[in-house]
């Protein structure tokens, strides 16, 4: 049985989107509550009955986490600039070495606007 294993995790930061016309309002400093849901797909373990451990998925986020909760996004390496389709792309490469059966991505910048990445 196949199965598709998603986690969501929390975090706040800043950032510029640097190569917008100049009057467009996210050219200046602002900040988000962002959530990202990692999900993991594969078999599902007859005899566990999971297809993942939820604790690899954390410890996998915890030093991404560590990094861009509470910073300017833009000083980040790979993030110079961090929209939310690009951002995607680096938590997936970041990712990708430590979370076999890695599936999608999905960044919500605010409430209502989120990004779904599955790879390249």
């Amino acid at each position: 049985m196949q199965a598709c294993l998603t986690k969501t995790f929390t975090f706040e930061a800043a950032q510029t989107i640097p190569h917008l016309e100049a009057t467009h309002k996210c050219t200046r400093m602002h900040g988000h509550s962002f959530k990202i849901e990692i999900s993991v797909q594969g078999e599902v373990d007859p005899h566990i009955g999971w297809v993942y451990d939820h604790a690899n998925i954390s410890k996998a986020m915890a030093p991404l986490l560590a990094l861009v909760d509470h910073s300017y996004l833009n000083e980040i390496e790979g993030l110079e600039n961090p929209t939310i389709e690009n951002m995607c792309a680096w938590f997936w490469k970041k990712l990708t070495p430590s979370l076999s059966g890695l599936f999608e991505i999905v960044l919500h910048e605010t409430p209502t606007a989120r990004c779904s990445y599955r790879g390249e």
